[in-house]
C-alpha cells in the first residue's frame, strides 16, 4: 500500500481548515514590520501634503509682498530634502548609539537654545527664540524636543526598576526637564515649553512612575503654566478674547474667527484646492499655525479628516512600538515623541477650531517652518528606527526584494 504523505501545515494554522482572507489580513496586521510601514506611510502622505497646502496658503501672501508665489513653498521644500536625509540616517542608527549619546545630546541642544540670548539671538512676536548664523535661521526650542525625549529614555529605562521609590522617579528627570524646559521659557515661548511638559508627561506614563507621583507633578506643572498665564498681559489677553464671549474681528479673537469662519465655508468637500477666500490677507499665519483652517476651507471635512486619519495612523505605530518593542528605551523615548507629535498636532488643531486660545504652535509636518519640519523628520526617524528593530523586523525587511530589483525583474519579465 503506497504512502502519503501530508504537506507541513504553516505554524498557527490549523489542520485541514485553509487560511481565510480574514486571517491572512490579520497576519498582515500582526507583522513585525506593520510599524515600519505605518510610520514612513502616514509620514510621507503628511509631508506630501504639507508642501501642497504651504504652496496653496503663502502665494497670495508672496505676491502681496513682491516676491514669487512659489517663495515659501520653495523654502519648505529645502528644508523638507535637509530632514529627509537626516531622518534617514536616523532611522539607521542603532538604539545603543541613543543611550550612548543621550546626555550630550540634550547638552548640546541646550547650549544651543541659550545662544538666543547672545547677539546671534533673534525675537519674533514677543519671543526670543531663534538664532542667526551665517544668515540661517533656526530654533533651537525644536531640537531641545528630540534631545529631552531621547534623554528621556536612556535615563528612565535605567532606573526602571526603582521607579516606585519616589525620589528615584523624581530625581534627575525633574530637575533635568525642568532646566531644558526653563530655557525655552526664558525666551517667552509658552507654547513650546507647554509642549515639551506633554513630552516629559509621556516619558514617564510610559516608564511606569507611579500614579501619585504622576498627579502630584501634573498638578504642580498646571498652576506653573497658570501663572504663567495670569502674569502676562498678551497671554491673558488671548485667554479672554477666546472664552470672554465678546470677541469680534476688530479685536484679539480676529484670527480664531476667520480660522472657523475657513472651516465653515468649506463644508464637506471644500472650495477646490488653491480656492481658500481667508488666505487673501484675511487669515494672518494662513500658512503656519493655521493651515488647519486653509485644509478646511479647501479640501473641507473630508480634507479634515483625512489629516486626522495620518495622525491617527502615526499614533498607532508609535503606540505598537510602546507595546511590542523589548528595550525600554525604545518605548519610553516612542512616548515621549509620541506626546510631542500628537499632543501638538491636537493643540494645533484645537486653537483652530476653537477650543483653546491661539498658542502658536505649528502642525507638525504640515505647516510652513524649516526647525519644526526638520526635528519632527529626525525625530520620526528615531522612532522608525526603533520598528526596525522590534522582533523580527529586521529579518522581514532584509527578506523583502528592494524596490529597483523589483522593477527590473518586471521589467525583464515583460521583455521576455
Amino acid at each position: 500500500m503506497a504512502q502519503t504523505t501530508e504537506a507541513p501545515v504553516p505554524t498557527g494554522a490549523t489542520p485541514g481548515v485553509e487560511a481565510s482572507p480574514r486571517g491572512s489580513r490579520l497576519g498582515q496586521w500582526n507583522s513585525a514590520v506593520t510599524s515600519y510601514y505605518l510610520l514612513t506611510g502616514a509620514t510621507v502622505l503628511l509631508l506630501v501634503l504639507g508642501l501642497v497646502m504651504v504652496l496653496s496658503s503663502s502665494s497670495v501672501d508672496s505676491l502681496a509682498d513682491g516676491k514669487s508665489p512659489y517663495a515659501v513653498f520653495f523654502n519648505q521644500a529645502q528644508f523638507a530634502l535637509i530632514g529627509l536625509p537626516l531622518m534617514w540616517v536616523a532611522s539607521r542608527l542603532p538604539l545603543r548609539f541613543y543611550s550612548r549619546f543621550a546626555w550630550f545630546i540634550l547638552a548640546g541642544a541646550v547650549v544651543m537654545q541659550l545662544l538666543v540670548f547672545t547677539p546671534l539671538g533673534i525675537g519674533q512676536g514677543g519671543n526670543r527664540n531663534w538664532i542667526s548664523i551665517a544668515g540661517f535661521t533656526a530654533q533651537p526650542s525644536e531640537a531641545i524636543k528630540l534631545a529631552l525625549a531621547i534623554w528621556l529614555g536612556a535615563v528612565l529605562s535605567r532606573k526602571r526598576a526603582l521607579l516606585l521609590d519616589w525620589r528615584h522617579a523624581v530625581i534627575p528627570v525633574l530637575p533635568v526637564s525642568a532646566i531644558a524646559i526653563g530655557v525655552v521659557l526664558v525666551g517667552n515661548d509658552l507654547g513650546t515649553a507647554m509642549v515639551m511638559m506633554m513630552l516629559v508627561a509621556g516619558a514617564l506614563f510610559v516608564a511606569g512612575v507611579p500614579m501619585r507621583v504622576f498627579a502630584v507633578t501634573g498638578l504642580a506643572t498646571a498652576a506653573a503654566v497658570a501663572v504663567l498665564a495670569i502674569t502676562s498681559e498678551n497671554r491673558m489677553q488671548r485667554i479672554i478674547d477666546q472664552f470672554g464671549g465678546n470677541a469680534d474681528l476688530s479685536a484679539g479673537g480676529y484670527q480664531a474667527l476667520h480660522g472657523t469662519q475657513a472651516l465653515a465655508t468649506g463644508g464637506w468637500f471644500g472650495l477646490g484646492l488653491g480656492q481658500s477666500r481667508e488666505k487673501w490677507s484675511y487669515l494672518p499665519e494662513a500658512h503656519n499655525d493655521f493651515i488647519f483652517a486653509v485644509i478646511g476651507e479647501e479640501l473641507g471635512l473630508i480634507g479634515t479628516l483625512l489629516v486626522l486619519l495620518l495622525f491617527a495612523l502615526l499614533a498607532l505605530g508609535m503606540f505598537r512600538i510602546i507595546a511590542r518593542h523589548p528595550d525600554p528605551v525604545a518605548q519610553i523615548t516612542t512616548g515621549a515623541i509620541a506626546a510631542w507629535v500628537i499632543g501638538q498636532a491636537l493643540i494645533n488643531m484645537g486653537v483652530v477650531v476653537g477650543l483653546l486660545p491661539v498658542i502658536g504652535v505649528p502642525l507638525p509636518l504640515v505647516s510652513a517652518g524649516g526647525s519644526a519640519l526638520i526635528m519632527t523628520m529626525a525625530a520620526l526617524g528615531v522612532v522608525i528606527s526603533f520598528a526596525r528593530s522590534e522582533p523580527g523586523a529586521a529579518e522581514a525587511l532584509a527578506a523583502r526584494p528592494h524596490v529597483l530589483r523589483r522593477s527590473l525583474a518586471v521589467i525583464g519579465r515583460v521583455r521576455r
